[in-house]
This record gives C-alpha cells, structure tokens and sequence, in this order.
C-alpha cells in the first residue's frame, strides 16, 4: 500500500494550484503597492532606475512570509469548497474517509512550506532588511550617483550649487543645468546649459567631470567693473565627490539578527535590557508566525464547508480577515514587549493560543458534531442580509425604470 493514494493526488492537485495562485497574486499586489513609492524615492533622491528593482527584491522574504501561510490557506480552503459543492466531499466521506485522514496532504503541504517560512524568517529576511537599508543609505548619501536631484538645489563642494531640469540614462545625462559657484576671492561663476554628462576623471578618481554643452558664463565679482559673458559649444566642469560614510555593521536592529543570534542576545547577562526585549520579542515572533502554519489546515477545512444547499463564499473573506487580523495582532504584541512593557509569552504565545483554540473548536464542530456547522450561525445572517439587500434593490428597480421613462 503506497503511502499516498489516488485520492490524495487528487486532493494535492486541487490544493496547489490555487495555492500558488493566491501565493503570487498575494506578493504580486504587495510589491505593486511598494513599487510606485520606491519610484518616487529614488527619483526624488535621483538614483537610477534599476536600484528600484533591487530593493523590491529585497523585500519579497519579507512579503513571502506573509503570503506563504495565505496562499497555504486559501488553496487547502478552495480545493475543499469545491470537493464540498460538488458534493464529492460526501462520497469521500461514505466510503470511510475522515477530514482528518483527507488532511493527510495538506498537512505535507505545511510542514514543506512551515520549513521554508521558518528559513526565510530565521535567515533571509534579516539579510534582505539589512541590504534594503543599505540602498536606501546609499542612495541619500551619494554612493550609486544618486546626489543630483531632479528640480531641486544641489550643494557641492560647499561653495557650488547646482539645479537640473531633468536626468536620464541612469542620472548620467543631465537636461536644463544651472550652476552658481562661488570662490574663495569672492568671484561668482554662473553657468547655464542645455545638456550635460559625467564622466569619470582618469587622472583624479575623487573628482568627476560634468561636460556641458551649449551654455554661457558668466563671472562677476569684486575688481570686475562689470559682469563677464562667455558663450560656449562645450565646458568641462570638474567636480569634487563628497566623501560617503560607510553603512553600518549588520545587527544593530533586532530584525536583522539570525534566529541563533537572537537566542544569544537574550540569554546573555551581557546585554543590556532594552536589547533582551527585543532580540526575545522578535525571537518569539518569528517563531510563532511559523507555528501557526500548523493551524491553518484545520481552519482551512473548517470554513470550507458550508451548510448544506448553500454556496456562500462567506468562509473564504473570514479566513482571510482572521489570518490578517492575527499577523497584525503579533506585529502589536511585538512592538509592546520590545519596549518590556509585557513579557513576549503573554503577548504573543497568548493570541496563539487562544486563536488554537478557537480553530479547534471549529474543526471539532465539522468533523465530530453531527451536524455540526462552525459558521453556520454567521451563515444564516449574512444570507438574510444579503436576502434583504436583493429586495432593496428589486423594489427600488421598477421607480428608477418608470422615472427613466417619464424623463
């Protein structure tokens, strides 16, 4: 007897395509939301575009970790609706078959899927943190070119402004230049151009060239009567390049840290208090972020099956609204016991467990209450709403027809 059967293969097939559907729809619409307001940092900081795709990339561990356990969920919950509504789901329990015997694969699903969450949030997402920070401190300190910004005043040197009406090809070429710089004799150059473009200074690498074209000059100051103008085709600018500080260590944010690192931290007389707090708070977190993954399979089946001769899809937008509603209770309960005003177990063990214990109860009442519906009170409410919202509408229908006809 082969440890997985004919039914089960097909319980895996239904379960993981809408699996990785949810899971990619899921990252997809959270990097998209992301997307447009790193767009709008990194043109207003002037960087190049491609910086944009490299912090998205470092924040898809972390909008993994959220949209693992949704997709997990929502693929177990949809292929158990539709064995439910196509009343296969009854055959399967005639024959013998127990929901917790069909939770077989769904449960390999988990513990494959709870391994890779517990790695991402235990390795890849401290790094990939800790990398997202470094870019956006590269970009505001200057390192990937990034120091001209578009339409606003630069600073240079201390006695050099600069202002440009538009950048392309990643901030090399430069539209609509005006320059002001001041010198140490108090003379006062002022250059405008149509174009400009850096290129490096072979014979000084801490300074760049900006070659400007189509310009003019103009030099005033003390012992000049009055102001000098020079027209030129093409005027090499150097620049001196501001000195870039270096990004700090890794590790000094407690998200950054390794599972084991944070083990160590907390249990080190070494550390300071406030650094305890929160290497336990983000421990336990992460932590408890991977065991509820074990839950979902049982809340999954749960809200799957509606009442009989109903097709409310009432289940699917609470499953979704309790495993949401539950990661940004655990973002609460970590936030407070970082700050030591509680300790980690209560804040975030205790939500668990009483979310356990709640998604027992429901499994319980579905698969050992005969009759039993876990949701079956909510059911009957939303349908009467959703009855007395249709005839509403079915009244309001014929007065807007005749007073159409009567326009």
């Amino acid at each position: 007897m082969t440890f997985l059967t004919a039914t089960d293969k097909y319980i895996a097939r239904l379960v993981i395509v809408p699996m990785l559907s949810v899971f990619v729809i899921a990252a997809s619409l959270l990097v998209l939301d992301k997307m447009l307001k790193l767009f709008d940092f990194v043109a207003t900081e002037g960087g190049p575009v491609s910086v944009v795709f490299k912090m998205l990339a470092n924040l898809l561990p972390e909008y993994a970790s959220l949209a693992i356990p949704l997709g997990l969920m929502l693929g177990i919950l949809l292929a158990f609706r539709r064995l439910a509504t196509s009343s296969e789901l009854d055959v399967m329990r005639a024959v013998g078959l127990s929901y917790t015997r069909l939770l077989r694969v769904p449960y390999l699903f988990t513990i494959v899927l709870a391994a890779l969450n517990l790695l991402i949030v235990g390795y890849l997402q401290p790094l990939s943190r800790y990398y997202y920070e470094q870019l956006q401190f590269d970009l505001r300190s200057g390192a990937l070119g990034a120091s001209i910004k578009v339409g606003e005043f630069n600073t240079l040197q201390d006695r050099t402004a600069l202002r440009v009406d538009a950048s392309r090809d990643e901030g090399r070429e430069l539209r609509g230049i005006f320059a002001r710089i001041g010198g140490k004799d108090g003379q006062v150059l002022v250059i405008s151009a149509r174009e400009g473009q850096f290129f490096a200074n072979k014979e000084n690498p801490d300074t760049v060239v900006l070659r400007l074209t189509d310009g003019q000059i103009v030099q005033d100051g003390p012992g000049i009567n009055s102001p000098r103008v020079l027209t030129f085709a093409t005027h090499d600018l150097p620049i001196d390049l501001p000195k870039i500080e270096q990004f700090r260590s890794r590790g000094e944010r407690d998200r950054e840290y390794f599972l084991p690192e944070l083990l160590r931290i907390g249990w080190s007389k070494d550390s300071s208090a406030a650094a305890r707090y929160q290497s336990i708070a983000s421990l336990n977190y992460r932590l408890v972020e991977v065991a509820m993954m074990f839950l979902l399979p049982l809340l999954a089946v749960a809200l799957a099956v509606p009442p009989k001769r109903s097709s409310s899809a009432l289940g699917v937008f609470l499953s979704i609204v309790m495993v949401v509603a539950y990661h940004k209770v655990n973002e609460y309960g970590q936030d407070i016991s970082s700050l030591g005003r509680i300790d980690p177990t209560l804040a975030l063990w205790g939500p668990f467990a009483g979310f356990a214990l709640l998604i027992v109860w429901m499994y319980r009442q579905l698969a050992y209450v005969p009759g039993g519906q876990p949701i079956g009170g909510l059911e009957t409410g939303f349908a009467k709403i959703t009855r007395t919202v249709m005839k509403l509408f079915a009244k309001r229908a014929p007065r807007l027809a005749g007073t159409a006809d009567a326009v």
